[in-house]
């Protein structure tokens, strides 16, 4: 009788040997052979038996009950149409369908303690419960996507206060070859390269959100994280592609920008320059809070996302800069690479906050190779820039004597350069001494700025090499002015160029960076061009007007065919000058005004001086007007005529 207690069952939930067993029991009750030990131990089991039959009719109440839950939060959640949305009907219906999927969920947890040790019912029950619980995730995962989407703000970069105004911005499209006024002032720097302000702005309505935090959190708990992440990073990725498309960045290769026109090229520039300030400062730093707001609340899945979302996009805007680093070192790029290198240096830091965990380490370290590169691009170009100013070459002279195209290109491009004064000492420190051009190496040109180097305000790396670009231009422009064959003329083409310099450096940030001595030597040197040019042209027609060689030789008497002749020159030599140096130009009205004057000065008094002694002695006056074609106030105003870039002739007096 002691083995009786084997014949309680170990299954509580089997009904069926509970009740065998309780027969079992009650008959050997009846025999008449019991001690009382053993009497008392069939009524214990007896007992015992009696309380499992009552603890299995309530758990087979609690799983009817669950199979009753069940079945109302299956219809309840297939009664909606997948084409239906529940957001879209009414608050009450919505909170009813999370309600339903809350209760499929905790349905399914109960289910899942049950099925431990009730048997094959619980699990059937359990697995229905999944199934009850997936359809339901599965709309919920619908509907998150269908609210993101529906609920997207639209986005405006035009009405944001850093956008770039196309008015405002003239492009460097002239390249150094061409010799034309085009260049002058064709050069400024980008308006969008500085002084953007950071702000946030709503990407998706902002009543929606907690609807969206709130079908996540039923996700996320319901273990389908996975699928919310996936909703999440499908949805934010097209609209981050639609920002892209808005900001007008195309998809392109490498290939595709090295094959682009410069001027194709430069507009793409400009408008990556705004799209990464815009996307960076505004786009995702408003993606980042979005991303946070919705998934914040589970660890580290909102900065993953965010990562996953933003990344794409980001490496894309980063392949278009490495295209422009990795292209041809061209002189007319050098501004343009420079507002992408400040542009993306003042971004890294926005860079490395937003994607500064493992998952965003491709984008961080992508972003330091390109402004390295960009860098390294900046430095090549702007070396390049010397190297076309050096070879620049002419075969013929250039016309009036002016301001040469060249001269007007380089002081107008290292003009701007010092907008970038800190980037460029930055990217150009690491050269301990600007290399020597074969142009420099016997140009006494540039000798004597780097002898007067030592002595400038500034000894930055851009000022060194700001003053050996314009002793490179110097030498240039000493060299052009040998194609004019008259002396004169190649003074006169110097004094131009070299005031335009000192007047570009004078109350400029280059006069900073150049000093007050490359100053005073520069206006030492187109004045003394200013006296070579007078000496050459104006000697040979005074000496005309000299005293020496008019007298009879052996007397005190002037030799009338000798005064004829003095003035007949005269005439003829001042008709030549007026007729080639009224088509010669000074652009710079302060010189031309003080050219003439100095002219003048000399001119009209040694005139003035000599007819006054010796107009009386041709033919006692009477014939002299033959001789004396013009007079003191004649001369006066043709030397107003000169200078003035259109060629004019004398054939008769003007009398006034």
């Amino acid at each position: 009788m002691a083995d009786c207690k084997s014949l309680i069952p170990t299954n509580e939930g089997d009904d069926h040997v509970i009740a065998a067993a309780k027969h079992i029991v009650r008959a050997l009750e009846t025999s008449k052979n019991l001690t009382d030990d053993v009497k008392k131990i069939l009524a214990d089991l007896d007992s015992r038996l009696s309380t499992m039959t009552v603890l299995s009719a309530n758990k087979r109440g609690e799983i009817n009950e669950i199979e009753e839950r069940l079945n109302f939060v299956q219809e309840k959640i297939a009664s909606w149409d997948s084409d239906q949305s529940i957001w879209d009907s009414s608050p009450e219906e919505a909170s009813e369908y999370r309600q339903a999927v809350g209760e499929v969920q905790r349905l399914t947890e109960n289910l899942g303690v049950l099925s431990l040790n009730e048997g094959e019912e619980a699990t059937k029950l359990l697995n229905r419960a999944h199934s009850i619980l997936q359809m339901g995730m599965a709309k919920l995962e619908e509907e998150f996507s269908h609210i993101l989407i529906q609920n997207r703000q639209p986005f405006e970069p035009e009405h944001m206060s850093f956008r770039s105004s196309e008015e405002d911005i003239v492009d460097a499209e002239s390249t150094i070859s061409v010799e034309d006024d085009s260049v002058n002032d064709s050069l400024r720097r980008d308006s969008t390269s500085k002084g953007a302000e950071e702000f946030i702005i709503d990407l998706v309505h902002p009543d929606v959100i907690p609807d969206l935090k709130c079908i996540a959190s039923l996700m996320f708990t319901s273990n389908y994280d996975r699928e919310c992440r996936q909703a999440y990073i499908s949805v934010r990725k097209d609209a981050l592609d639609e920002c892209l498309f808005i900001l007008e960045m195309e998809k392109l290769s490498i290939e595709d920008v090295l094959r682009m026109e410069w001027s194709s090229l430069n507009g793409m520039i400009k408008k990556w320059i705004r799209a990464m300030k815009i996307f960076v400062r505004v786009y995702l730093a408003s993606e980042k809070r979005l991303c946070d707001e919705i998934l914040g609340e589970f660890g580290s899945v909102n900065s993953v996302c965010f990562a996953e979302v933003s990344k794409g996009s980001m490496l894309q805007l980063l392949n278009f800069g490495d295209a422009i680093a990795v292209g041809p070192r061209q002189p007319e790029k050098l501004f343009r690479i420079l507002d992408m290198y400040e542009v993306l240096a003042e971004l890294i830091p926005d860079i490395e906050i937003f994607f500064s965990d493992e998952v965003g380490s491709s984008v961080r370290i992508e972003s330091h190779e390109v402004l390295r590169r960009l860098g390294d691009s900046v430095k090549g170009t702007f070396l390049e820039f010397e190297n076309a100013v050096e070879s620049n070459t002419s075969t013929n002279p250039f016309a009036g004597g002016g301001i040469h195209p060249l001269t007007k290109y380089v002081m107008n491009y290292i003009k701007v350069l010092t907008d970038y004064s800190d980037t460029l000492d930055l990217l150009l420190g690491d050269h301990d001494e600007y290399p020597a051009s074969p142009l420099s190496n016997t140009s006494s040109i540039v000798e004597e700025e780097q002898e007067n180097r030592c002595s400038s305000t500034s000894n930055s790396p851009l000022a060194q090499h700001l003053q050996s670009i314009t002793s490179v231009l110097e030498t240039n422009l000493d060299g052009k002015s040998r194609l004019y064959r008259d002396e004169a003329l190649q003074h006169f083409f110097l004094m131009n160029n070299i005031c335009y310099m000192v007047q570009k450096v004078k109350g400029s940030e280059l006069g900073a960076l150049l000093g007050d001595d490359w100053i005073r030597q520069h206006n030492r040197k187109f004045q003394q061009h200013a006296m070579s040019y007078e000496r050459a042209t104006w000697s040979s027609i005074l000496s005309f007007l000299k005293e020496e060689g008019i007298f009879n030789p052996g007397s005190n008497s002037v030799s009338k065919t000798v005064l004829k002749e003095r003035f007949r020159n005269f005439n003829l030599a001042f008709e030549e000058v007026y007729r080639n140096q009224t088509g010669w130009l000074i652009p710079d009205p302060q010189l031309r005004e003080d050219l003439r004057i100095s002219v003048s000065v000399k001119v009209i008094q040694a005139y003035r001086t000599f007819m006054g002694r010796h107009a009386s002695q041709l033919d006692g006056g009477k014939y002299s007007d033959r001789y004396i074609k013009y007079s003191s106030d004649d001369l006066q105003n043709f030397l107003l005529d000169l200078f003035e870039g259109s060629p004019k002739s004398l054939h008769y007096p003007r009398r006034r």
